[in-house]
């Protein structure tokens, strides 16, 4: 493969230099030098390998329409600090790795493209250096792994989060147990409409159900129940709602649950008491239209205050957890780019690691199991160093987004915790329908947003069943090897495996492969009324529905045996 410099316009002194080159793995170093410091403009390396037996795109932002596409329309990766990650890959049909691009910085706005060159059947791929404005510098550097191995797509992934964490000094957070058991999760459930003692009883029917776990959305900080951030940025309780957050806490630990609280970590609104005092350290600033501004993370002041924020509720109000959220809104623009000697730190990215790192510690100096969650797209390398909780994005009541993104999660994210969007459903919904939502985040760890009192007899028994068996199984769940086949296709079938056991979710392929494991498991995802199990003879089986009720057993007599699993229910074979 040849490397071309491109869109070189400033000056720069750009080198390319071949590391080493062994094993189907190539790594390539990239320096950019400039004679005085200099805001770098773009800078794009091009590589056009041919384009042989590849199939699809996979890249943790590009996650559902994975077709190749052409050079005037290309598939492209962004990447950040604080937005996903310098990943790029195509796939062959069978779901073999043909090309996999990594970039050891995680933090410098990046971007991967790929499009195919009609002309030519090549891959044209570019990989483009400060996409974002970003402080100025002298010298830059940073390494491509490409990775053109035969192996499958999901294992060439697994290679170069391992080459993050293990190369690239990007040391993931310390998981705390609690961080890995289900929660509730109180927005769709309860949106701003908060209250210490209906918190509290909804915590009294959670817990018999499964749930560990209380995460308080935002609302707990405001009169208003419009959904707006004007009165951001104080983080002060609403005495309304919760009188008295120490005693709302006291309340949850003795049901024997813990409890997080949520915070927009950038946002402070007009309204907001401190305001004023920050109204010159910010990055977005408020107009007529707009009147939630963003604080600035390159001054010391700004992150000492947030530290504080969030250390002394930790402290004072004896929180088990936070949930920081929108930190990819940390974007420069406006008054930002301009130079202002207040600033101690010049560049956006380092600013923010800084603010993180600090808040990290900060908060595990007072509780060691703290649980520090983000949600995509701040879900990368970068992000795994202070944050032990990863959330799908928001996607209510939609069980394929979250079953995709919940894959893609796991895929990238070593041993931190990934978590799904929360669960949710309509309560008139049929019990085997409500069951598809946990059906689709098994292999995470259920965040629930319904409110309980309110389900069907049925619902609380699926419910109840789902997070008890999920309980049960998750070290296969959790810590066991994720395959999932037809990445393309938001897969058609997923497996953990973990010390001859293995728990299979059919989405819509409903072959399950036996013969290598000693206890298997297969939830029917799929609208057909029935499972394939191969290479299971002699093998008793059980038959449950979404419930937990038993339906059938027996004995796999057949090569291929074709078993009724109802939606949504599974089959235990062993």
């Amino acid at each position: 493969m040849d490397f071309t410099v491109k869109s070189l316009r400033d000056g720069a002194e750009v080198s390319i230099e071949n590391i080493s080159d062994e094993g189907g793995i190539r790594y390539v170093k990239v320096t950019v030098r400039y004679a005085e410091p200099t805001i770098p403009e773009p800078l794009k390396i091009g590589i056009d390998p041919p384009s042989i037996d590849m199939y699809s795109v996979w890249s943790p932002s590009v996650r559902y329409d994975r077709y190749l596409g052409a050079s005037w329309r290309r598939r492209v990766t962004e990447s950040r600090l604080a937005s996903w990650m310098p990943f790029h890959m195509l796939v062959s049909a069978d779901g073999k790795n043909r090309f996999a691009l990594a970039v050891s910085d995680a933090k410098t706005p990046i971007s991967i493209a790929t499009g195919m060159h009609e002309h030519s059947a090549c891959l044209g791929c570019d990989v483009t250096f400060f996409t974002v404005k970003v402080a100025p510098l002298c010298e830059y550097s940073a390494i491509l792994r490409i990775d053109t191995r035969d192996i499958p797509y999901y294992d060439a992934i697994y290679d170069a989060v391992e080459w993050w964490e293990n190369e690239c000094g990007y040391t993931p957070a310390y998981v705390p147990e609690y961080a890995k058991l289900p929660m509730n999760s109180l927005w769709y459930s309860y949106h701003q409409d908060l209250r210490a003692d209906k918190i509290v009883a909804e915590c009294e029917l959670s817990k018999p159900l499964g749930m560990d776990t209380v995460i308080v959305d935002d609302g707990w900080q405001t009169h208003d129940l419009g959904r707006g951030y004007v009165t951001c940025g104080d983080w002060e309780m609403t005495e309304t709602k919760f009188p008295d957050m120490k005693d709302f806490v006291d309340r949850v630990h003795a049901i024997g649950m813990k409890v997080m609280l949520w915070y927009s970590v950038p946002f402070i609104g007009i309204e907001a008491k401190n305001y004023e005092r920050f109204s010159s350290m910010l990055i977005e600033e408020a107009t007529a239209d707009k009147k939630v501004c963003v604080f600035d993370p390159r001054y010391k002041e700004v992150r000492d205050y947030l530290i504080n924020i969030y250390a002394n509720a930790v402290r004072d109000w004896g929180l088990d957890g936070v949930k920081l959220d929108f930190i990819d809104s940390f974007v420069l623009k406006g008054r930002a780019l301009e130079d202002d000697d207040r600033r101690d730190i010049q560049s956006l990215e380092d600013a923010i690691d800084r603010l993180m790192i600090d808040v990290h510690d900060a908060l595990v100096a007072i509780n060691p199991e703290i649980m520090i969650e983000f949600r995509q797209s701040y879900v990368g390398p970068a992000i795994r160093k202070y944050g032990n909780m990863l959330r799908v994005g928001d996607c209510p009541n939609d069980s394929l987004r979250n079953r995709h993104n919940i894959i893609d999660l796991r895929f990238t994210s070593g041993k931190s915790a990934v978590h799904s969007d929360m669960v949710m459903w309509h309560k008139e919904d049929t019990v085997e329908s409500a069951a598809l939502q946990l059906v689709s985040i098994i292999y995470g760890v259920p965040q629930i947003s319904v409110r309980i009192a309110k389900l069907p007899e049925d619902h609380k028994k699926m419910l109840r069943y789902y997070l008890s068996f999920w309980r049960e199984h998750r070290d296969v769940l959790l810590d066991g090897k994720l395959r999932a086949e037809n990445p393309e296709s938001s897969y058609s079938i997923a497996c953990a495996e973990k010390d001859g056991r293995a728990i299979y979710t059919s989405y819509t392929d409903t072959l399950i492969e036996c013969g290598a494991y000693s206890e298997i498991i297969a939830v029917n995802s799929s609208r057909a009324k029935s499972l394939l199990i191969k290479d299971a003879i002699g093998k008793s089986y059980r038959v449950l529905n979404c419930m937990g009720e038993e339906l059938a057993a027996g004995t796999v007599g057949e090569t291929i045996e074709k078993i009724a699993v109802p939606l949504a229910g599974m089959i235990f074979i062993k």
